[in-house]
């Protein structure tokens, strides 16, 4: 058993039913859902000060619970999930089982330190701006944002509601698979194209993966990542603001570094920089939803590998930045991704597969007919 630097309230326990296609399974939750009985952290302790237990279960953990899983502990996240790095100034950084001097990746940060080291046999978590699939790249785990809207946030805290999605954790690929089927139709979407997204790959800085993946051909989405990023940030910041300013402005919560500023700088959102933002965003996203039609895109899950831990501001900001350009492609999109670690030149590294909304079929198909299945998993074979 790992020592619970994962958890926030590791006692938090719920049996799953007696039988069901998850029978016997275990899973750990982020901190953000509500779970009858029990008040959420969020991250933070003010919010734990400030907020009543929760009445109800969300009906996702229902779900998981009614197909035979038990939930086995609530997790640490970044402060009110407004981070990607997983370091928490209240909680402490859980465990990247995969580089104990790295940082996990956030703001999934307990439920991926949970699932790797194999504490449980997958975690709940969320993702807005790649809350899953950072934490999923750093620790060598497979992982699925859906598509937007595609599983119900009700009774969880919401971040950013246009972009807040429910995730899924696991170091094994056929659990992920059976765990995320819970929650979407069991349907043929029909063939699909495969290619590298040249746009992304830009910002690879290990590039040796295009050649074991090789031979997909490489295409442009016609993208500014940048752009796609800045979209991204002003219309989050501006949803965050209005979802949590109140409390902010009425508590003044004791907030960590870089969470903190984030918060002032949503702040100074003004509502015609927040209106013409979402109109952009609207655009894009049928730029991207059109790109993603009958098509699987091929991207680098995060720029690099898991960064040391306790960087300086900086450095942590320029992390970020990079991270959330590959990410906004499914956050703006509001497209499906799922999260692949596979062995290069003996190192760990991942990288993700994009689908059209509602292709989450086609994502675990081609995924699992390229997976070979060595004693990790975590090597791809197109050849």
């Amino acid at each position: 058993m790992m020592e619970k630097t994962a958890y926030t309230q590791p006692d938090v326990r719920l049996p799953g039913e007696k039988s069901g296609p998850l029978q016997g399974k275990t899973f750990a939750v982020k901190d953000v859902f509500h779970v009858k009985g029990t008040a959420s952290t969020a991250g933070n302790p003010d919010w734990l000060r400030t907020h009543p237990p929760a009445s109800t279960t969300a009906p996702a953990l229902e779900i998981l619970l009614k197909a035979g899983a038990s939930i086995q502990g609530l997790t640490v996240t970044d402060e009110l999930m407004y981070s990607l790095h997983g370091e928490n100034a209240h909680y402490g950084t859980p465990l990247n089982p995969l580089a104990p001097e790295s940082i996990p990746g956030g703001s999934s940060s307990g439920s991926a330190s949970a699932a790797a080291s194999g504490d449980c046999d997958f975690a709940v978590g969320t993702d807005t701006g790649g809350s899953i699939r950072i934490p999923a790249a750093y620790c060598g785990l497979y992982g699925l944002r859906p598509t937007h809207g595609r599983i119900s946030t009700a009774g969880l805290i919401p971040l950013a509601p246009s972009f807040d999605t429910i995730g899924l954790l696991s170091p094994d690929f056929d659990t992920l698979q059976q765990a995320a089927s819970l929650f979407y139709p069991q349907t043929d979407e029909g063939p699909t194209d495969v290619y590298f997204l040249e746009e992304a790959w830009e910002l690879a800085e290990d590039k040796q993966i295009m050649d074991q993946l090789d031979p997909l051909p490489v295409k442009s989405g016609g993208l500014s990542l940048a752009h796609l990023q800045e979209t991204f940030r002003v219309v989050q910041a501006a949803e965050i603001w209005e979802q949590h300013g109140t409390w902010v402005t009425e508590h003044a919560p004791a907030f960590g570094p870089g969470i903190k500023e984030r918060f002032e700088a949503a702040s100074r959102i003004s509502a015609a920089e927040a209106a013409e933002a979402v109109a952009e965003r609207n655009a894009l996203r049928e730029q991207l939803q059109q790109l993603a039609a009958g098509s699987i895109l091929v991207i680098p899950t995060a720029p690099g590998p898991a960064p040391a831990k306790n960087l300086p501001p900086v450095q942590v900001d320029d992390i970020r930045t990079r991270s959330l350009r590959l990410c906004a492609i499914a956050g703006i999109g509001g497209l499906p991704q799922l999260t692949i670690p596979i062995k290069s030149a003996g190192r760990r590294i991942s990288f993700s597969v994009i689908g059209a909304p509602g292709s989450e079929n086609s994502l675990f198909s081609w995924v699992g007919k390229h997976i070979s299945n060595d004693e990790q998993r975590l090597s791809v074979s197109l050849l």
